[in-house]
């Protein structure tokens, strides 16, 4: 007698609006909107439709955020374009999780502007 693991997937949309959303925490503790997504996508990806590739994505997205805030910072030195770009990545930052939530909601791919894909 054969045993088969067999892992159910569940699809729950709600979850992946709710861990894109996470993202957002960055602008209220400074540092959650990486730590919650990643403990979520960390937890439920083996359990959730999606949830493996809405998770890598929003990995991916808030490094490149990071990235992108580092490298603006010397910048301000340089005729103050860092200030420039740090206002797009506070924007970008704000404006695009939300619109991934949209996304997820619908059941449509996550929109990977501005992203370095580090996870794959």
């Amino acid at each position: 007698m054969e045993v088969f693991n067999q892992t159910h997937k569940v699809e729950d949309r709600n979850l992946l609006v709710v861990t894109h959303l996470c993202q957002l925490l960055t602008y209220v503790t400074g540092f959650g909107g990486l730590i919650a997504p990643l403990v979520i996508w960390a937890s439920k990806k083996e359990s959730i439709v999606d949830m493996d590739l809405h998770g890598k994505q929003i990995i991916n997205f808030q490094l490149s955020l990071i990235i992108y805030a580092l490298i603006s910072i010397p910048m301000i030195l340089a005729l103050g374009l860092g200030i420039l770009m740090l206002i797009g990545v506070c924007i970008l930052g704000f404006i695009m999780p939300i619109v991934n939530a949209i996304n997820a909601s619908n059941g449509e791919l996550p929109n990977t502007f501005g992203t370095i894909p580090f996870l794959k």
